[in-house]
């Protein structure tokens, strides 16, 4: 008889927290017992896994007893006072907020690209940014064609990112703006000041070049994720890598525009041939027909969706890859189950 485990949810009422039950239960993960848990608030409310109702436990100190696989989705603050509670309690934790991304003693894995360093472990295995997470995929398919030289990429990100109520506060603006009788001349698309709160900005018919805070080199926090997680993730920690990401008015799936210098030549045919063979990767690359990834046929979906692959004529080693990733899946809740999954994999073949 297979082994099952006893797994906590932390955060399991969030946009991510409910897409990590959701897909335990899709991909028939050996769930024993599930525990929901979350912040006082939420206590009351109930969760359905397997057709079953849990109610939703308040996240204390004690409440990682005989859990043996704890995936985080609340935060960074508190990931960092509770996930060490956790392992001590005999969890593993797979955390996917940004407390411990960057510790050196704590794996930041994608399965596909770097499962080998799940064995150094220490009780933490971290989750990394969803923009990071799809366009590693890609980015390990070329870098062992050619190696790696310089990355460029711009992201357009949608506003399950920014969590759930982004996601209704954008909704709420569009409805608003819809209801009125307009042509849109100018200043009619603008939505009142008081249906902007959790953005710094009106986010309908908007972009917004802005996503997490500002360092003092003016680059966000957003931005420096996805250089630092990217060079720890792919073991390159001399890469070259600059990013710009933009929030867009799109409710699922992160898009990117990714432009890459090689060390050594490579043709679009040769992507083509081993993006198609690389595991969790979809290739949607038809020019003829106006085939390639976009958001709204990502959504939903578990792949990352490569297209629009082709050379770069400026240069004499480049590429330029469109990459779309539905960010609540693999972009975080699929990665994170992955990685149990290897886990306990793992475990048996030990």
């Amino acid at each position: 008889m297979s082994k099952s485990y006893n797994v906590a949810v932390v955060g399991a009422t969030g946009a991510v927290g409910k897409e990590m039950l959701k897909t335990l239960e899709n991909r028939k993960f050996p769930v024993k017992n599930i525990v929901p848990l979350a912040s006082s608030r939420s206590v009351g409310k109930k969760i359905i896994f397997k057709g079953k109702e849990y109610p939703v436990r308040e996240l204390k100190e004690d409440s990682f007893k005989g859990v043996d696989i704890a995936l985080f989705s609340a935060g960074a603050e508190r990931s960092k006072i509770f996930a060490p509670i956790a392992v001590k309690a005999g969890a593993v934790v797979i955390d996917n907020s940004s407390a411990f991304r960057m510790d050196e003693d704590v794996p930041l894995v994608v399965p596909e690209v770097n499962s080998h360093a799940m064995a150094r472990h220490k009780g933490i295995i971290a989750n990394p940014n969803c923009s990071t997470i799809q366009m590693v995929l890609p980015l390990a398919v070329i870098n062992k064609l050619a190696s790696l030289k310089r990355v460029v990429v711009t992201t357009f990100q949608s506003v399950s990112g920014a969590g759930q109520q982004n996601i209704l506060e954008l909704e709420t603006q569009v409805k608003k703006l819809s209801e009125k009788e307009t042509h849109y001349g100018l200043g009619e698309h603008i939505v009142p000041p008081d249906m902007v709160k959790k953005f710094q900005h009106q986010m309908a018919y908007n972009l917004i070049p802005h996503i997490d805070v500002f360092k003092e080199n003016f680059y966000t926090k957003e931005e420096m994720k996805m250089v630092e997680e990217t060079r720890k993730i792919m073991e390159l920690p001399n890469l070259a890598l600059t990013a710009t990401c933009v929030r867009v008015p799109v409710y699922y799936a992160h898009s990117e525009s990714v432009n890459v210098e090689t060390y050594k030549k490579v043709t679009r045919a040769e992507v083509l041939e081993n993006m198609k063979n690389f595991s969790g990767i979809t290739v949607v690359d038809s020019p003829a027909d106006n085939e390639y990834p976009m958001p709204i046929q990502v959504e939903g979906k578990d792949n990352v969706f490569v297209g629009r692959i082709r050379e770069d004529e400026s240069i004499e080693n480049g590429l330029n890859v469109w990459i779309v990733a539905d960010n609540l899946r693999k972009g975080a809740a699929l990665n994170a189950v992955q990685i149990a999954e290897k886990l306990i994999n793992t475990t048996r073949e030990a």
